[in-house]
């Protein structure tokens, strides 16, 4: 069990962004019931994994709406195996999408270039 500056220091996310991802119920982490002198919270490895998942997902453009979603699937027991795998399915055709869009930017950008490289237009 971590600390949330421990937290930080290990994943190299700031503790503001922590508490912003803890509030928004991306993950929780939960205060020792036999010291009653502090309310410090504390935790577990399964929150560094989540943090490192996030910080992926957002890094290739993911909203963190979709993030949970992935997150609450995953890792929730409730959940069943197709209903995890329909989920997952929906997320991976997302990226299809998206790298089909970013694939006929790329393609407008090199005909745009081109055309002034070789001064049409």
């Amino acid at each position: 069990m971590k600390l949330i500056s421990q937290l930080s220091k290990e994943t190299g996310v700031p503790i503001g962004t922590i508490r912003f991802y803890e509030k928004t119920g991306l993950f929780s982490g939960e205060t020792k019931k036999e010291i009653t002198t502090n309310k410090y919270v504390y935790y577990g490895d399964d929150v560094v994994e989540k943090l490192r998942f996030i910080q992926m997902a957002k890094a290739v453009g993911f909203t963190l709406s979709e993030i949970k979603e992935v997150i609450d699937v995953w890792y929730k027991k409730e959940f069943s195996k197709k209903a995890k795998i329909e989920v997952l399915n929906r997320k991976l055709s997302e990226i299809d999408e998206k790298m089909r869009e970013l694939k006929a930017v790329k393609k407008q950008i090199a005909l745009c270039k081109f055309n002034i490289e070789n001064g049409i237009g």
